[in-house]
């Protein structure tokens, strides 16, 4: 008999069957070669398993040590790149336990005892997720101390402020810098919350109603480090709203990532010429030799895409599923697993851009008197001296006309031309019209004045240790 056949005779169901599998069904359906990065999840899964069914007396010592054993070995060859992989064996979870009872007969065979590989998968993607959480909360810690960092040496540039794209207000650079962090930090709380609801135990469910055998739900959890147990056993098998809930996240992390990404497109644009971007991350043109193409910012906008539809794809898999598992629980993994690649590679690259920027504050101030930015606070002036808002709001605005006619930033009207608005106006306005006056006159919890910035900035580098 060929290996081949062994394999499909091998298969955990195949003694019901009158004929095997056919190839085209076979790779349709099988999962190896894309689940098998879960392989130390469900080695880690099986081992604590096994550890409850031997203290529960289900197994035998002998056969735990056999099972604690075997595993080891998989492991060194999994880790060595010796470990065959067969597609005949559809998954990783069928493919370790096939060379596990290889390496130690019935031992291998009794490991499988009290649970299903439906139990066993969703374990095993939860395990899995559950450290792919950990490792992205530090990439977010990462990105948030390069965006501190930038904002630091930036906490006095000037930046002209938009809203509907249009200069509005002068802030500061480094406050600008700050919104990314807030946005980030608040990512990293979610993924956090995600990862309660991720880290609960489904082992133990079997296929679908629970086991005749006396296990021990509570000890694997406590083996696995996790938080609690899934309670019904329908539930437990058949749940992917853990895997819904972190790729909701991870979308709206990208969705940030995105945002920040279309404003460096902006500004490294000959139009803004605020910023530069590290060569390193740009590309050129193969017909424009003047070409710089910051292609980092612009693949991220478009993985935003990517990762948002994975999200939708995951909520459409799920909405027609009958209780309980279904195959088509099947193609969770995929777009799960593309998610945190894609979530992890732009986080980890992102962080090193951002340490690369170089910020030009002349082009920066210049856009900023460009657009009257100051208006508001010529606005805020009058009414202190008891004009009330509505008037001042429209004082203000005859004032810009008249600076727009004459080409000329409100700061540079004469006090005579001012005065004709308002009999309101001093010779004290122009500290109020500067751009350096405005940013250091807002000087409130979550204001942009440089003192604040700051003071936000030592609050976030207290909160990430």
């Amino acid at each position: 008999m060929s290996d081949s056949q062994l394999d499909k005779k091998s298969q955990a169901w195949s003694a019901l069957f009158s004929e095997p599998m056919s190839d085209l069904v076979q790779r349709y359906t099988a999962s190896v070669f894309f689940d098998k990065r879960m392989w130390r999840a469900d080695i880690d899964g099986s081992l604590a398993h096994a550890e409850m069914l031997a203290a529960q007396g289900v197994i035998s010592a002998d056969d735990h040590a056999a099972i604690q054993r075997g595993m080891a070995q998989i492991v060194s060859e999994i880790e060595a790149g010796s470990f065959e992989w067969k597609l005949a064996l559809e998954d990783v979870h069928l493919n370790i336990e096939a060379r596990l009872t290889q390496l130690v007969g019935d031992a291998g065979k009794r490991l499988h005892t009290g649970r299903s590989r439906n139990d066993q998968v969703a374990t095993d993607v939860r395990l899995w997720l559950r450290g792919e959480i950990d490792l992205i909360g530090a990439l977010l810690v990462d990105l948030q101390r390069a965006l501190l960092n930038l904002a630091e040496q930036n906490a006095e540039v000037i930046l002209p402020g938009f809203t509907h794209l249009q200069v509005a207000q002068p802030v500061s650079f480094g406050h600008h810098m700050l919104a990314y962090v807030e946005m980030f930090s608040r990512d990293a709380e979610r993924l956090l919350d995600v990862r309660r609801r991720v880290n609960r135990l489904p082992l133990g469910a079997a296929a679908l109603a629970g086991t005749s055998y006396p296990l021990d739900r509570e000890r694997v959890a406590r083996t696995l480090g996790m938080d609690g147990v899934c309670q019904n056993s329908l539930d437990a098998v058949s749940d992917r709203d853990f895997a819904i809930e972190f790729t909701a996240a991870a979308s709206l992390a990208m969705v940030h990532v995105s945002r920040l990404s279309e404003e460096l497109v902006l500004w490294m644009s000959q139009s803004f010429g605020f910023i530069d971007i590290a060569d390193r991350f740009c590309t050129g043109s193969s017909i424009m030799p003047q070409k710089k193409n910051p292609d980092v910012p612009e693949l991220a906008r478009g993985k935003t895409g990517r990762v948002v539809g994975h999200l939708m794809g995951l909520i459409t898999l799920m909405k027609g599923q009958p209780l309980a598992y279904n195959k088509d629980n099947q193609e969770d993994k995929e777009p799960l697993f593309d998610t945190v690649d894609t979530l992890k590679d732009t986080l980890r690259i992102f962080a090193e851009m951002v340490g690369g920027i170089r910020v030009k504050p002349e082009a920066m101030e210049r856009a900023a008197l460009r657009g009257y930015a100051t208006a508001t606070d010529l606005a805020d002036y009058l009414v202190k001296k008891g004009l009330p808002f509505r008037d001042a709001h429209e004082v203000v605005a005859h004032a810009v006309k008249s600076a727009l006619q004459q080409g000329v930033d409100l700061s540079e009207l004469p006090l005579a031309t001012l005065q004709a608005f308002s009999p309101l106006v001093g010779d004290d306005v122009y500290q109020v019209l500067s751009l350096r006056g405005s940013l250091n006159a807002r000087n409130i919890l979550g204001g942009t004045a440089p003192d604040q910035v700051r003071a936000q900035i030592a609050r976030h580098r207290a909160r990430l240790g």
